[in-house]
């Protein structure tokens, strides 16, 4: 595996000069002052590049940027309204100058409205330790009773509607606001959101079911799939987090079935997945070592954490938990990694090293207080990077890779 760390940019509180500290040997990132749908101008990629080659003071870094991620897909093209022909034909001279500048795997997710969802982004552990957290009560209680979207009660079985009717009785108000800004915070333009916009942007799925979405990616990728491959890049689609239905939103990237479906339909090399341990992870019913084994080939990027699953269903409640601690065994997926590498490198594919990033953390130590963006702590994910290098690396030695 390549060893990659997410920078979010010049306003990161994590620095390339700390980043150059945790033995990482690439960079991913994106150019998310861009409002999606616009181009990706050669100019502003190429000053990205160089924020990341060299430290503020002017050394270098030896560090490059690997990954795109995100280049986002627009609101409209996942509605097919408005100037989703246009963002498409972006999108694709996106991609010219991204391969031109030497980028050629690009993460991108299609989750209608919110990319990720929480309900608590610092709840706190026994040992002192913070993570994000989806509570399923705290979130019923936010959709039926603080955002009040229409119908919601129907979309949870009655016990859940009692609980969090009772849930949401016993929250103070600056509970109340907490709960409302750490859900929002997945939204777009999530610092201007009200309860108010937040429906509108909702309402506007209103008609697009599942089946409709799904095609609209497939139309999609259709476009740009072609553009991708013939530049030899690796488009790869993030899960959906979590992956299951939120809010009335229709979620089509959420289990193996949905993968094989997009990967099986388009079976250009260049329409491949990121395997997210953690956003999968939350599903109790998805194998992770096993979509690997499975899907492997088409895998191009991975991001690799943890979650603690409080209950057996499908939207039950989860905590993000250590690298090593979760409901996925590590060990089993990294192995299941490291055969698929073996099997490239056996068949003489050049992209025989899959790029990884250590996925979200837990704020510890220096961490808490610092104000990074939440699940990105420097340490946490620093301790988390440490302990999936050393499975790697016995797991490498046993195989005698």
């Amino acid at each position: 595996m390549i060893e990659t760390w997410r920078w979010f940019g010049p306003r990161d509180v994590t620095t390339i000069s700390d980043i150059m500290q945790t033995g990482a040997q690439g960079i991913v990132s994106a150019l998310h002052h861009i409002p999606d749908g616009q181009v990706w101008q050669s100019k502003e990629i190429e000053q990205r590049q160089q924020e990341i080659t060299a430290t503020v003071d002017g050394r270098p870094s030896g560090l490059q940027w690997r990954v795109v991620e995100s280049l986002p897909v627009s609101e409209d093209i996942k509605r097919q309204t408005g100037e989703w022909r246009n963002h498409i034909a972006n999108y694709k001279v996106s991609l010219e100058h991204l391969a031109a500048a030497g980028l050629k795997t690009i993460c991108y997710n299609f989750m209608p409205v919110i990319d990720w969802t929480r309900t608590d982004l610092r709840w706190q552990l026994p040992n002192g330790a913070a993570c994000m957290r989806f509570d399923a009560i705290d979130f019923a209680a936010f959709d039926i009773h603080l955002l009040q979207r229409h119908s919601a009660e129907a979309d949870y079985d009655e016990r859940i509607v009692v609980m969090a009717e009772e849930r949401f009785a016993a929250l103070e108000e600056n509970a109340r606001k907490r709960l409302v800004s750490s859900v929002l915070a997945g939204l777009p333009g999530a610092d201007e959101l009200s309860l108010d916009s937040a429906k509108e942007h909702l309402a506007r799925y209103d008609n697009i079911s599942p089946d409709r979405l799904r095609r609209h990616l497939l139309d999609f990728l259709e476009e740009v799939v072609p553009v991708a491959s013939a530049l030899g890049m690796a488009l790869c689609c993030h899960p959906d987090d979590p992956p299951f239905p939120l809010m009335g939103l229709p979620r089509i990237m959420s289990t193996e079935a949905d993968f094989a479906a997009i990967l099986d339909h388009i079976e250009d090399h260049a329409n491949g997945m990121t395997l997210c341990s953690g956003a999968l992870g939350a599903r109790p019913d998805n194998d992770l070592p096993g979509m690997m084994k499975r899907l492997g080939h088409r895998v191009h990027f991975l991001h690799l954490r943890n979650v603690h699953l409080e209950d057996d269903r499908v939207g039950g409640s989860f905590f993000e938990s250590e690298h090593l601690d979760g409901a996925v065994s590590m060990p089993d997926l990294i192995q299941a990694i490291l055969g698929e590498e073996a099997r490239r490198r056996q068949t003489g594919r050049e992209d025989v090293a899959i790029p990884m990033r250590p996925d979200h953390g837990q704020d510890i130590l220096d961490d808490i207080g610092r104000g990074a963006q939440a699940g990105y702590p420097l340490i946490g994910r620093l301790k988390g990077l440490a302990e999936l290098r050393g499975v790697a690396r016995a797991l490498e030695r046993r195989q005698g890779l």
